[in-house]
């Protein structure tokens, strides 16, 4: 069962997306901000991530890149899921090294589509 952690500081939102994932088989954790991302993902090594860009501390560009940058971390998948939907967000947030790009609201559908296209590559 893959394990998906999802690095959000929005409770609602972690628990939308918990629920849209383990419905359809994905095991679930949680960070709610960067610093705390960066440190799950070192411990867990999930098989994907799904980062929230703007949080308090550490944001989501920040904390990619980091983990992006670490030889332990490196290769886990990040998906950006933010409501910052501007193009040059977008490009931003690929360029940090997220493989996919989704702005919020997001339906668990689309959510769970993401999830499986990334873990099938």
């Amino acid at each position: 069962m893959p394990l998906i952690l999802i690095v959000d500081d929005s409770p609602t939102e972690v628990f939308v997306m918990q629920k849209a994932l383990e419905k359809h088989g994905f095991k679930t954790a949680a960070a709610e901000n960067g610093a705390e991302g960066v440190r799950k993902a070192r411990e867990m090594k999930p098989d994907l991530i799904f980062m929230d860009i703007v949080m308090p501390g550490v944001n989501g560009y920040q904390a990619t890149r980091m983990l992006v940058n670490d030889p332990e971390t490196s290769l886990i998948p990040i998906i950006m899921v933010t409501t910052k939907g501007q193009e040059t967000d977008r490009v931003w947030g690929l360029r940090q090294g997220a493989v996919d790009y989704l702005v919020k609201p997001v339906s668990a559908q689309a959510l769970v589509e993401k999830a499986q296209a990334a873990l099938a590559t």
